[in-house]
């Protein structure tokens, strides 16, 4: 009976599914709704998170649950492609919104979305000669591409974590539907404990998409709590006390806590963000010389590619018809660019890619941290020196344009090795998976655009209700490169203070206290749920739990408000309503 049984049991003829139209089209889909809700978390929050494992774990609910795919290597396309879109968030979100911030707008969109595609390519391109060295030969750790590959050798798991996550996708959508709808963003504690000093500035924000980044961030998260703990809880009773807060008549109409963040502690944030990433960049410097030592061995070893990679003439191919475009892109970026200027930022821009992208995946693969934006500010100073002939609009847009390509070229090299190191650990085909990065490296870029302008035409970027830190700490440096330099003495107080973070040895910490001190405090009173929550789960009930429940649910919250956020920004852009 067992035997013919077996006998009768379809067998499955040649490899399994892999780079399949499905696995493609699932792959855009969810890309769009995790670029989306990812980028408009980054614009709030300051900080974007990977979208690989959001991927995998909705890909079973469509591939496996609705089309009856049960393929691990398809469901690890999926992810490539979806991760590969929603790597022109961070890119993006950390650079274009400073040139509304700045107030320069007349740039070209098509140009900027065609250099950030261009940027993508050779992010991808000059990266791919490297995985043999970095993840067969040195075997670095990647911990999110171990944490997708364990999402993918799970299935059952897989199907159990979507249904999570598209329920509390659904709570948090209804609940910021009657936000919208009731105008209802901020819980007013304060008002009702009238013997707490008004300093100490207790509102929370009405926000369960700021409740899911706290958990998802964890342990990481404190030091971003700490950052505005320390303002208002600490120094703004510390100032009080010396009585250096003014009068009614002195604060300019505002409330205490809000002139205390206007005029102390967001330039100090500022300032910290940028000292940050800067010490960062020091700090990397022996991950930066493992990363030459990497080039080279991969130069030596390049004969064993063939197999397991793209083509390595066809990736030369890809790198220079992309620089052709970055260096038309860069002259047509604004009226007097002039064609050596041109070139040169191009050139430069194109370098800046190879080195910072190695750079970044070397980080990135040793420590599960990335210095992003430490990157892309030197970048981008460069950048702005190459373009000081040329007046300050100019400059700024030209730099920021070919900043821009920078940094999502960065976030595609760093995503793909991540999802590389996944795919090592499935069986998955290196030359498969590097062709779905460059499937879906174009379509991120015109997403975010139109993200950009939407959300900037219902709110603002850089207002309240979306801050954009690393865009405004982006802006703030431009100006002073160009002689703007605003509270010059809170920008260098808080670098300093950001740099001296930095160097304890914990990676980020400077921009994490920094985003502390940015933000309202507001966003960082509902962050602290999210992260307490998070802490108390993994020590309670063990952080199996928090992975298996926790993280899925709280993945939920960020993409039912983000998408409800977009929407509802769409209709009062679109209808007026």
């Amino acid at each position: 009976m067992n035997q013919k049984s077996s006998s009768t049991r379809p067998v499955r003829p040649g490899p399994y599914p892999e780079l399949t139209i499905p696995a493609l089209v699932v792959g855009y889909l969810l890309g769009i709704v995790i670029a989306v809700s990812i980028g408009y978390a980054s614009l709030i929050l300051g900080f974007s998170i990977e979208g690989s494992e959001l991927a995998a774990i909705l890909g079973f609910a469509i591939l496996r649950g609705i089309l009856g795919r049960n393929s691990i290597v398809e469901n690890n396309i999926n992810q490539t492609v979806a991760s590969a879109v929603n790597g022109a968030s961070s890119g993006m979100m950390f650079s274009v919104p400073a040139l509304f911030i700045l107030g320069e707008t007349g740039f070209n969109p098509y140009f900027m979305v065609l250099g950030c595609i261009v940027g993508a390519i050779l992010g991808i391109a000059f990266i791919i000669p490297l995985r043999k060295q970095m993840i067969d030969f040195n075997r670095l750790a990647y911990p999110g591409g171990i944490a997708v590959a364990a999402v993918l050798k799970s299935p059952g798991a897989g199907m159990r974590k979507a249904m999570l996550m598209l329920g509390a996708a659904l709570l948090s959508g209804i609940v910021h539907t009657f936000v919208q709808i009731y105008d209802y963003h901020d819980v007013p504690v304060a008002e009702w404990l009238p013997f707490i000093p008004e300093y100490t500035n207790l509102i929370f924000y009405a926000s369960l998409l700021t409740i899911g980044v706290g958990f998802l961030s964890g342990k990481g998260g404190v030091f971003f709590v700490i950052g505005g703990y320390a303002c208002y809880w600490v120094l703004a009773p510390i100032l009080s006390a010396m009585g250096k807060i003014p009068g009614v008549d002195g604060l300019g109409g505002n409330p205490v806590p809000e002139y205390l963040r206007l005029t102390l502690f967001r330039p100090l944030g500022i300032g910290m963000l940028i000292g940050g990433a800067l010490a960062g960049i020091v700090l990397a410097l022996p991950l930066i010389v493992s990363a030459i030592g990497s080039m080279r061995a991969a130069a030596k070893s390049r004969s064993d590619l063939a197999k397991d990679e793209m083509p390595i003439k066809l990736l030369g191919m890809a790198v220079g018809g992309a620089v052709v475009l970055l260096l038309i892109i860069a002259i047509q970026s604004t009226a007097h660019m002039g064609v050596l200027r041109g070139v040169a930022m191009a050139l430069l821009g194109t370098a800046w890619i190879w080195v910072s992208g190695v750079i970044l995946s070397e980080c990135i693969g040793r420590t599960n941290w990335s210095p992003l934006s430490g990157m892309t500010l030197i970048g981008i100073t460069l950048l702005v020196f190459v373009a000081s002939g040329l007046g300050d609009a100019e400059a700024i847009i030209a730099s920021v344009m070919v900043g821009a390509a920078m940094c999502v070229a960065m976030s595609q090299a760093t995503d793909l090795m991540m999802d590389l190191k996944t795919g090592y650990l499935v069986g998955a085909t290196p030359r498969k998976q590097q062709l779905g990065q460059f499937a879906g490296a174009w379509l991120g870029p015109i997403v975010i655009m139109v993200l950009i302008y939407v959300l900037h035409a219902d709110a603002g970027l850089g207002s309240d209700k979306l801050p954009a830190p690393q865009g405004q700490a982006l802006a703030s440096m431009i100006k002073s490169l160009l002689g703007d330099g605003g509270p010059t003495h809170q920008y260098l107080a808080g670098a300093g203070l950001g740099a001296v973070l930095s160097a304890s040895g914990i990676g980020g910490l400077g921009i994490l206290v920094g985003l502390g001190f940015y933000l309202p405090f507001n966003i960082v009173l509902t962050y602290t749920i999210g992260t307490a929550l998070r802490l108390l789960a993994d020590r309670y009930r063990g952080k199996a739990w928090s992975e298996e429940v926790g993280v899925p649910l709280a993945a939920g919250l960020l993409v039912g408000e983000a998408l409800v956020g977009v929407g509802a920004a769409v209709s009062k852009v679109v209808f007026g309503a």
